[in-house]
């Protein structure tokens, strides 16, 4: 995005792989939920994670220990000009799907037509600045773009490439946009080799991989059988990892890492407890608002809804207090908002949408704190702020309206995430003392998809995960579009102006110091637009490992995200 890559042009491998890494061996992981589809790459159907990240492969790869860092893969080269108004991407000879036949051009404008047109709406955005599509070569394709994005070359670059013969209707083969339990043939290291409905999925290593001698590869995808289990409860989970069944567990939870590990197997060493760190942005975890209901649209309803939630008595509760609070979209990281009033080049590109920002955009927001032991300071705050919005207790109690309607709401969850199913209790515990009636509902993954798609729900919780190279998925987040499109990920409905442009700025920008300054002044219109409650994050990731698994002792900036595990991890007793 910004210089030159960080790898020379003759790299061995990635810098947090080991290139000696032992071959072999087998990986089970336990999800939480269900799938009813191995096609990740449209709206209908919830696929495993598992099908994108081990069967599929995209022209260019990330490395995660550089922010804007992409390496050819399907690709052997990529050329562009200075403004970024086309990119050609020639293909790399030899490239093979896992049934053995080639990867080719036509199988590439297939994959970016098709998904563009009738994929998953995360794809459709892209699809829109392209201005055409062309063959400038035998294995050389050019796209020319509508408008400025520097980031669309490394958008095209990551777009999955899959087979177009298992996809033509007209010689026997099934419609794309249709859900099913029908394998995708890619060109990735694993094909699915055993499905169990709802319960089980298992990717085997595809024999005589093409790309297994490819740098970038190079002690990467090392086991022989990838496995993920699927459970309906956490605590199910965890006892079939604690028996054996399952080889890596990832404790999401403080508290629980500090008490609940006093077990035989790690004892006796069958399994050690490691910490990753990480460096980069906590995301959004939390209770999101959906503002499209006419309950949330007011801002003052929203900064009452936060007073309400105590968090300092509540991640005493649930974690032991052992993790920080989310301060913004992007804390932890250099792209987070800086305290106080905006100055600088973020001052510069708020200052068009002054008249209309919400309170603290400018002069600086933060989230009400209380003392751990009594909220009623805020409590006292939140009532006044209902009261400006239209909103009185009753002789009972119960907060209404002017019309008389009660305020009351659904706090929508997928079922066995008890941490999360504990946290939204207290809050509607907490809500009932300013006369508001929140109830949670609890639904199986399948429901979650298809109410969330839609956008059928008062409050849910979500997690937006965050990189140091944020970009064009801010649109599929935030974007206008995804207020009334189905299938964004536009949970709070946002719809302002002001987005938008720090956006388009962050897309745009020629230089690092730019580029930081518009996703400052992005994270601060989503923090002072009171879209979420944030709950907490950890700046470590906290995993108990069967000792016969091993990964490399340099870590990726990333820590434990996409590229680690399973990755760059392999087996050897």
């Amino acid at each position: 995005m910004y210089g030159t890559p960080a790898l020379p042009q003759d790299f061995v491998s990635l810098p947090y792989a080991n290139p000696e890494a032992p071959q072999g061996g087998r990986f089970v992981f336990a999800e939480i939920g269900s799938f009813d589809s191995l096609n990740p790459f449209i709206l209908r159907g919830s696929a495993p994670w598992g099908v994108n990240l081990l069967t599929v492969q995209s022209l260019l790869g990330r490395s995660y220990d550089e922010p804007f860092g992409l390496y050819p893969v399907l690709a052997e080269s990529l050329r562009t000009d200075s403004s970024r108004s086309f990119v050609e991407f020639t293909l790399r000879e030899g490239a093979r799907f896992s049934d053995g036949s080639p990867v080719t051009l036509d199988d590439v404008i297939w994959s970016f037509e098709t998904m563009g047109t009738e994929g998953h709406p995360r794809y459709r955005n892209a699809w829109t600045k392209i201005a055409s599509m062309e063959r400038v070569g035998e294995r050389t394709l050019r796209f020319t773009f509508t408008e400025p994005d520097r980031e669309l070359p490394l958008i095209l670059g990551l777009r999955p490439i899959v087979q177009r013969a298992q996809f033509d209707v007209s010689a026997g083969g099934r419609s794309f946009a249709e859900s099913s339990l029908t394998p995708v043939i890619a060109s990735g290291p694993y094909e699915v080799s055993a499905v169990d409905p709802g319960r089980s999925v298992t990717f085997r290593r595809v024999a005589d991989w093409w790309a297994a001698d490819l740098p970038f590869y190079r002690g990467q995808m090392n086991a022989d059988e990838i496995r993920y289990e699927y459970y309906s409860d956490l605590s199910v989970a965890f006892e079939a990892f604690k028996a054996g069944l399952i080889s890596v567990w990832r404790e999401v939870n403080a508290a629980r890492w500090a008490d609940s590990y006093d077990i035989p197997a790690v004892h006796d060493g069958r399994i050690r407890l490691v910490e990753v760190p990480h460096q980069r942005p906590s995301g959004m975890s939390g209770l999101f608002i959906n503002t499209r209901r006419a309950l949330f649209a007011d801002w003052r309803v929203r900064e009452a809804l936060l007073l309400a939630f105590d968090f300092e008595r509540i991640n005493q509760v649930v974690t032991g207090g052992a993790e920080p609070r989310i301060a913004s979209y992007f804390g932890n990281s250099v792209l987070g908002m800086r305290p106080g009033p905006a100055e600088g080049r973020v001052s510069e590109l708020l200052a068009p949408f002054a008249e209309e920002l919400p309170p603290g955009a400018l002069e600086g927001y933060a989230l009400p704190v209380s003392d751990g032991r009594s909220n009623r300071r805020n409590r006292r705050e939140a009532m006044r702020l209902l009261a400006e919005a239209g909103w009185e207790p009753d002789a009972q109690g119960i907060l209404r309206n002017a019309e008389g309607q009660a305020f009351t709401f659904e706090i929508l969850l997928l079922q066995g995430q008890a941490e999360i199913q504990s946290t939204a209790a207290a809050f509607a515990e907490d809500l009932q003392a300013l006369g508001i009636r929140a109830r949670v509902a609890l639904i199986d993954s399948a429901q979650y998809v298809e109410r969330t798609n839609r956008y059928d729900f008062d409050m849910t919780y979500s997690l937006r995960l965050m990189t140091l190279s944020p970009g064009n998925e801010q649109v599929l987040y935030w974007g206008a579009e995804g207020v009334d499109s189905p299938g964004s990920r536009n949970f709070a409905g946002v719809h302002d102006p002001a987005v938008e442009a720090m956006i388009n700025a962050m897309l745009t920008s020629t230089t690092d110091e730019d580029f930081t300054a518009a996703v400052r002044a992005l994270d601060r219109v989503l923090m002072a637009g009171r879209y979420a409650i944030p709950f907490w994050f950890s700046p470590v990731s906290r995993m108990a490992v069967q000792s016969n698994l091993h990964f490399p002792d340099i870590l990726p900036m990333y820590g434990d995200w996409t590229g680690f595990l399973p990755e760059v991890w392999w087996y050897q007793e």
